[in-house]
């Protein structure tokens, strides 16, 4: 098993991207950067030890913490911008830095203010890494043998006992956040753990379809001593009395990764257009135009209305993602404040922009493999089939039919989608 190298410290640039106008350049820089090699990457398979270290010295990490010397302050907005541009180049990085944005505000939705910002402070000090999931053990989130994670208490704190499997972060987080069910008061309690500790044992997955840069596995946890001061706090059992702003966390969660989704097929676009632009077709040519643009695949009247519905697909996902994005970052802000009826149109805006892209992405991807049909070679080939990968591995990973069904059920009868929390 891979071992985790020392953090890498801040690039000396790091503190240049405290503008916010200077997001956009370094994201642009990293996503080239990361572009370049992508196919050969994915190809490997190899922990993402590498492409956190270009995270950091991009100063990313930190882009959603209290502004420091080592750069954050920015938005929720500017964050999914990021993740886009970045899963565009490369999906599977772009999903490891949209669970570490979500992740990273768990002080926020699960804590009190005074230890949100000690946390805060501490990781964007240190260039932490967030991984884990916040899932809350329930009656539906129980299998037949119980909670994944158990927390019992001892006269210094908790010591929490099982294992998990995380779909990113495995062996290269600095910091797991996770829900487990404390043994004496059945209460489901938010930690965070540091997985530096010998108890804590990573097992990294191996030959995954797609997304297999994400640092995806499974984490035991052997007696790991829990400090009261690491316990962010407890969550309801009943959702209604969960509050509105904690309930944004499943959501913040679902909208980043429609974000990667939206990534992956138009970073699928820009590699198929080029190569279109490059190549002659390879099928043979059929029809009425007898194989007269074999040659010249540029002016193909079929490939060009191909790429104009793939095109109008892409924007029409995007299209229906910003109005989510701009309602999720309002009502971020709003904290506290935000109310149920709110939170519910937001649930809304975001299934709504979950069921689109997942669809387009699907759709986009697939396709790209049939215009580029000959392409793929094992040896060198452009590896159009990563991004079909991607897409389907990302999307599995929810539902649509949830999400419409959601949508329809708000939409007839006025129902608040669940408050359930699901991260």
């Amino acid at each position: 098993m891979p071992t985790k190298p020392a953090a890498r410290p801040a690039s000396p640039r790091s503190h240049e991207v405290t503008e916010e106008g200077l997001w956009p350049r370094v994201t642009r820089e990293l996503a080239d950067d990361l572009a370049v090699d992508a196919l050969s990457r994915d190809r490997a398979g190899k922990p993402p030890f590498d492409e956190i270290a270009r995270l950091r010295e991009a100063g990313l990490p930190a882009l959603l913490t209290p502004p420091t010397p080592l750069g954050g302050g920015s938005d929720w907005r500017t964050a999914c911008a990021v993740i886009r541009e970045i899963a565009a180049a490369d999906s599977s990085i772009g999903e490891l830095l949209a669970r570490h944005y979500v992740l990273s505000w768990s002080p926020r939705f699960f804590g009190t203010p005074e230890s949100a910002a000690d946390l805060e402070r501490q990781a964007a000090e240190e260039q932490w890494l967030w991984g884990g999931s916040s899932n809350v053990p329930g009656t539906e989130a129980e299998s037949a043998t119980g909670p994944d994670l158990t927390l019992t208490p001892t006269p210094g704190g908790y010591v929490l006992t099982g294992r998990k499997a995380f779909a990113a972060g495995v062996a290269v987080a600095d910091r797991l956040v996770l829900g487990a069910l404390c043994t004496a008061s059945d209460e489901a309690l938010i930690v965070v753990v540091d997985p530096a500790h010998p108890a804590v044992t990573t097992d990294p997955a191996h030959d995954r379809l797609g997304q297999r840069l994400t640092g995806a596995g499974s984490v035991g946890f052997d007696g790991v001593p829990v400090h009261p001061d690491h316990v962010l706090g407890a969550v309801p059992r009943d959702e209604h009395d969960l509050s509105p702003f904690a309930a944004l966390a499943p959501l913040a969660l679902r909208l980043a990764l429609v974000h990667v989704g939206l990534g992956i097929a138009e970073g699928a676009l820009a590699e198929a257009r080029d190569f279109s632009r490059a190549t002659p077709r390879t099928w043979p040519a059929t029809g009425a135009d007898g194989g007269a643009y074999a040659d010249r695949p540029g002016r193909d009247p079929y490939l060009l209305l191909a790429y104009g519905e793939l095109v109008a697909a892409a924007h029409t996902a995007a299209a229906v993602v910003e109005p989510a994005t701009e309602a999720l970052a309002r009502g971020l802000l709003l904290g506290d404040d935000l109310g149920v009826d709110e939170r519910a149109e937001i649930a809304v805006l975001v299934a709504a922009a979950e069921a689109v892209t997942s669809r387009s992405a699907l759709q986009i991807t697939t396709r790209i493999m049939e215009l580029t049909e000959g392409a793929e070679s094992p040896a060198g080939g452009p590896g159009f089939d990563r991004f079909w990968r991607n897409a389907r591995v990302l999307t599995a990973q929810g539902s649509p039919t949830h999400s419409l069904r959601d949508i329809g059920d708000h939409y007839l009868n006025g129902t608040r989608p669940a408050l359930m929390l699901r991260l």
